[in-house]
């Protein structure tokens, strides 16, 4: 079995030794991952109805969240199945979910560029054409980040969520996360408010109210054989399991 379905399958969910931090588990999408293994593709877009801090499924709280900040909110934390580093959701975001039958073991690079390729044509079926794809997993227009994704195999089944930043709250990313322990190259060093865009500031006149319920409309569950669209405009090398820095 791959380390991504062990990990997956098996993982001590307890927090890492020198947090305090209370973690719960991200089950928001566990029915797709079940639908998945039971041959049945499935896709889901929703908003946020509330703040929360997730954290990836290596994340270490102390050394992503600003974890007193968080603990003065009651800011709610929990943890996802998929990699990468920690986020903040808002009801300003858009998430899709997609969960496909997967028994094969293809490469966590293929999968991505698959699953990116499926998401950039739906952005452009309603009018966001300009979104592309930079380094594995992120989304970007104008060289700020706007949608992160990961990457969740367990057996029988691949997990593919991406959170599309329409109206984010960026001081709340100041305030709860830290600068990530990892972030693609061109981020270049930036803070969470330099280096995050939002697809409100795009043509359309986009709200994530908006935006849910038009990419609701027009997609349809993935297959892993889904073209790579834009794969060809990655901008460094990041992590196989996710989003490298704090955006999902």
């Amino acid at each position: 079995m791959d380390t991504d379905r062990k990990q997956g399958e098996d993982r001590d969910r307890r927090d890492p030794p020198g947090s305090e931090a209370a973690v719960s588990r991200y089950d928001r999408d566990d029915d797709l991952t079940a639908a998945a293994r039971d041959g049945a593709p499935r896709v889901r877009v929703y908003r946020p109805d509330a703040v929360s801090v997730v954290l990836g499924r290596g994340s270490r709280p102390e050394l992503e969240l600003c974890e007193a900040d968080c603990a003065a909110d009651a800011v709610p934390i929990r943890r996802r199945p998929g990699g990468g580093c920690a986020v903040v959701l808002d009801p300003g975001n858009v998430i899709v979910v997609a969960a496909i039958p997967q028994s094969g073991l293809p490469r966590i690079r293929e999968l991505f560029a698959s699953f990116t390729g499926w998401m950039l044509r739906g952005l452009a079926r309603v009018g966001l054409g300009d979104v592309r794809q930079a380094d594995v997993s992120d989304l970007v227009a104008r060289d700020r980040k706007v949608g992160g994704a990961s990457i969740y195999r367990p057996q029988g089944a691949a997990l593919y969520g991406v959170s599309l930043l329409v109206e984010p709250r960026l001081d709340l990313m100041e305030r709860y996360l830290k600068h990530p322990p990892r972030e693609p190259s061109y981020r270049r060093g930036r803070r969470h408010a330099d280096f995050v865009g939002r697809l409100a500031d795009e043509p359309g006149g986009w709200t994530a109210e908006r935006l849910a319920a038009a990419l609701a409309e027009v997609l349809t569950p993935p297959s892993w054989e889904e073209p790579p669209m834009g794969a060809g405009e990655q901008a460094g090398r990041g992590d196989e399991e996710g989003t490298t820095d704090g955006h999902r």
